[in-house]
């Protein structure tokens, strides 16, 4: 399983340099995959709504009303069926290769486990709702459906007549039974839209609209392709006529053409067995234990940062317990915290220049205290060498340890977010280095989520606790870059080595 998620996790970053230079660091779509189908999921929903307006829910008009749909107004409900199409078939890919990446990166076990289950269920209703959908056509490819979906679904013993017997003949089939697919495919994404909201519940602040530079440019992609290639009908079903030539829509349709080859109650076990195996994954190895944060009310005022700082949600406010003039206390939810440090960047208290006591803030983690990281960067050598000293603050997921060296001493935390931007002006104020490399995960692609985005705002004077003006700005580096960026980290640190020589020398 290591192997393969390595392998994996490779491919996905030669992959993702190539879009990174294409649409750069902010707009790939790699690092948007979860936003991108938020994206394609309203397209479908919105013309899904304006395509129902001339849509004919009678088995005989229904392929009439689309036809009328693609034709007589192809410039607007033509378009928006197109656009139904293609998003449909986008929210596929983007959502198979978003679980692809979730596992190649490991962000699926321990107490992360709940956002991949609760994935699962979600990719069986993107299918449901896109099959469902093309019955609704009612051509010669929905007919194909029709029938291989309801004889499929009579290999399951829980029905009493099979209902393949519906598509027997063309007077076989009655309009309440359409009435009962249109049903379907209405509700079928308005419950998806309920677990898509359970599936982020964990993630606070989450992302579920791409940038604006991808948004627009993945519609005027899909508004081109819908002229260059409308979605079309292939044709009127026909259930006294077995259709034989027909086009195939891989993307929802994969499983099909195995029931020619593979009995249906077999094919049911090999789909279920999968999804159940795709549940289990958290667990197949479980993750080693980490220990949660926790609070100090002594050194706690209820200021509510870290309450708004943590990416999962596992800090909530409640009364005050102590007796101590302060309406609230942060309390911890063990089951949610990911031990990324998160809140103990942003406690107040988390300051190196306290020495006439302990360190002591108001939270943080019991195996990565930031009285401990004091004392690591204060055994840092002075800054009086020859060669600018650079200290370097970088996240576990990061390939930081090749950059230690005599002139560049490297600490490393569970995620940068957990650095008080205290400790820069600590390390710079007291010479510990002449100047500071932030070295985290590539930007909006940040393995506890949030850390980059609240160090960038810290440091820039926008977010509690922030870095203070009388910092030089010159001797700060912010470095967002993906993991396997070596080569990348390494010229940036010499570039910015370069530059503090020539701030030295001013």
């Amino acid at each position: 399983m290591a192997l393969f998620k390595r392998a994996l996790a490779r491919a996905f970053s030669r992959t993702e340099k190539v879009f990174e230079f294409a649409f750069g660091q902010r707009n790939n779509p790699f690092v948007n995959l979860g936003a991108l189908g938020w994206y394609f999921y309203w397209i479908v929903a919105i013309s899904g709504v304006y395509l129902y307006i001339f849509f004919d829910t009678g088995v005989t008009d229904a392929y009439a009303s689309v036809e009328y749909i693609t034709h007589d107004q192809w410039y607007a409900a033509g378009l928006m069926r197109s656009l139904h199409r293609y998003a449909s078939d986008a929210l596929v890919v983007v959502v198979v290769v978003h679980i692809f990446r979730e596992f190649a990166h490991d962000r699926l076990r321990g107490r992360r486990f709940f956002a991949w289950l609760t994935g699962v269920p979600l990719l069986a209703f993107i299918y449901i709702c896109g099959i469902s959908g093309y019955w609704l056509v009612w051509d010669k490819l929905a007919q194909y459906i029709a029938i291989a979906t309801t004889e499929w679904l009579d290999t399951l013993p829980m029905f009493g007549e099979p209902i393949a017997n519906n598509f027997l003949n063309s007077t076989a089939l009655g309009g309440r039974f359409f009435t009962l697919m249109v049903f379907i495919h209405i509700f079928g994404p308005l419950f998806m839209l309920l677990l898509m909201w359970v599936h982020i519940q964990r993630h606070s602040g989450a992302r579920v609209n791409p940038p604006k530079e991808l948004a627009i440019g993945t519609m005027a992609m899909l508004v081109a392709l819908s002229f260059a290639y409308p979605a079309v009908s292939q044709g009127p079903a026909d259930l006294d006529v077995v259709p034989t030539d027909i086009g195939f829509d891989w993307f929802y349709l994969a499983a099909y053409p195995l029931l020619d080859v593979v009995p249906g109650g077999q094919l049911w076990l090999y789909i279920i067995g999968s999804l159940v195996l795709l549940a289990l994954l958290p667990w197949l190895p479980p993750a080693k234990p980490v220990q949660p944060a926790l609070v100090d009310l002594d050194n706690c005022n209820g200021c509510t940062r870290c309450f708004d700082d943590c990416p999962f949600g596992a800090i909530s406010m409640v009364p005050r317990t102590d007796g101590r003039a302060y309406d609230t206390e942060p309390l911890v939810n063990p089951a949610n915290c990911t031990s990324c440090g998160i809140c103990a960047g942003a406690c107040p208290t988390s300051t190196p220049f306290r020495r006439a006591v302990p360190i002591q803030p108001g939270i943080e983690l019991p195996d990565r205290t930031i009285g401990a990281l004091r004392g690591e960067l204060m055994v840092a050598q002075d800054a009086d060498g020859d060669e600018p000293l650079v200290l370097v603050f970088g996240c576990d997921t990061s390939n930081v340890d090749e950059l230690q060296g005599a002139d560049t001493r490297v600490i490393k935390l569970p995620c940068v977010g957990m650095l008080p931007p205290s400790f820069v002006d600590f390390a710079l104020s007291r010479r510990f280095a002449h100047g500071v490399m932030i070295a985290g995960c590539a930007e909006g692609d940040c393995f506890h989520r949030l850390g980059n985005e609240w160090t960038i705002a810290r440091m820039a004077g926008d977010r509690d606790p922030y870095l203070r003006k009388r910092v030089d700005s010159r001797r700060l580096l912010l470095d967002w870059l993906p993991r396997d960026a070596g080569r990348r980290r390494r010229k940036a640190l010499e570039a910015f080595r370069r530059a503090l020589a020539g701030i030295c020398d001013e």
